[in-house]
């Protein structure tokens, strides 16, 4: 499945996801009921609904605390962006791939972001 999302400056990031969690995402929509509108909410730690949408600090937190369990106490949002692109590129993938990946429009910028040249 590929996700179409807003992202930074109103961009659309077409995200691939793998076919595990396309399957436990319609899953749990099955299970809670939801067939239109928002996929996801904040829930407070009542378990209240807070708002009509995850916003991406909640999504933060979320990575922070589980990173903290892992024993990862100093962790940046960019680091997860970087460690993917470059994980990516050291496995092997496109540099056209990676831009495309991280919604660079210019090859240069991600060359930049890799620290090397395309060939």
């Amino acid at each position: 499945m590929i996700a179409d999302l807003i992202g930074k400056g109103g961009h659309v990031r077409t995200v691939p996801v793998p076919k595990w969690v396309k399957q436990a995402t319609d899953d749990w929509l099955t299970a809670a009921g939801v067939s239109q509108g928002k996929l996801f909410c904040r829930v407070s730690w009542k378990g209240a609904v807070c708002g009509t949408e995850m916003t991406e600090k909640v999504v933060w937190h979320i990575v922070k605390e589980y990173a903290g369990e892992l024993g990862f106490s100093k962790l940046a949002p960019h680091d997860l962006r970087r460690s993917c692109a470059r994980l990516c590129h050291s496995a092997g993938g496109e540099l056209e791939q990676i831009q495309f990946l991280l919604g660079h429009v210019s090859v240069q910028t991600t060359e930049k972001y890799l620290g090397c040249k395309q060939r």
